[in-house]
Order: structure tokens, then sequence, then C-alpha cells
């Protein structure tokens, strides 16, 4: 990677982060993708996301799973790290959350395809797994994305409820 490349960045590398604890989408910051002719995933495994209930105010925990296809721009991991955070204090139903990340993300890289799982850890016995995704329109990422969603987690049964 060059140095032109990483100009942009402002928090990799800084060592007087500010921790955000309030909802905030504009941490995000995005570099070029060093090899767009090519198709593959980035994968984040977050496993200490953390919200409050809109109803009770207490917090709720779960593992969420981003995968995605960059196209021209990809998500630079610790602004990613920061956004996560920044859900601490955040009002939103599981199901909110898990479209937020995602539309949050199309909207910094305007990615190929991308999908998002967040497995919550269960309370009162049950658990929430919302699972969303996303395919450029007109694109074979389309039909990628329909494709996913029609086969997404065909053996529950395999769920370990954490």
């Amino acid at each position: 990677m060059r140095k032109s490349d990483t100009k942009d960045l402002t928090l990799l590398g800084n060592q007087e982060t500010t921790y955000n604890y309030e909802y905030d989408p504009d941490i995000l910051e995005t570099f070029n993708n060093q090899h767009t002719e090519n198709d593959y995933f980035v994968k984040f495994n977050i496993p200490e996301f953390t919200s409050l209930c809109p109803m009770t105010g207490q917090p709720d925990f779960a593992t969420i799973y981003i995968s995605y296809m960059p196209d021209i721009k990809m998500v630079e991991s610790k602004s990613l790290k920061l956004y996560i955070g920044s859900f601490r204090n955040h009002d939103g139903f599981h199901e909110d959350c898990a479209n937020t990340i995602m539309k949050d993300l199309i909207k910094l890289m305007d990615p190929k395809y991308i999908e998002v799982w967040a497995k919550f850890t269960p309370r009162g016995g049950i658990s929430i797994d919302p699972y969303c995704n996303y395919g450029k329109p007109g694109t074979i990422y389309e039909d990628m994305a329909r494709e996913r969603m029609f086969k997404h987690d065909m053996y529950p049964e395999t769920v370990d409820n954490r």
C-alpha cells in the first residue's frame, strides 16, 4: 500500500483516540481497494457488540459478523471498531442495529455485496439473530444476495444459543 492511499485516514495509528459511546456513523473511514479486479470477501467478527434495549434500557450483547465484497472503497478497521463502540448507549432493537450497520456501510463504501448477521445472547430464554444483506442493483451481486437470503441459516438446529 502506498502512503498516498492512507493520507486521509485519521484514526489508524492515532495514539489520542477519543471513544464516543453515542451512535456516530461519521467516524467511519475508507481506503482504496488495491485489488478491484478480484472478487473476494472481507469478514469482520465482532464478539463484543453492545447496544441498549429501547424498552428497558438494559444492555444487549451480540457477536456481529460483517462480510462484504469490496468495489472501490474498503472500510478501515479501527474506524469500524470505534463505530461499533458508538452503539454502546444506542437504543435499538436487534433487527434495527443489524440493518443500521449494513446501511451505514453501504453508504460509506458502495460495496458489490455485503451481509450482516447479529447473534444476540438470549434474554428471557430467546436469542434473536437478525440477518440482512445487499447486492449492488442490476449486477450478479444482487442475484447473489437474493440466493444467499433464500438459503440463509438452513440448519437452525445447529445454533448453540451461546
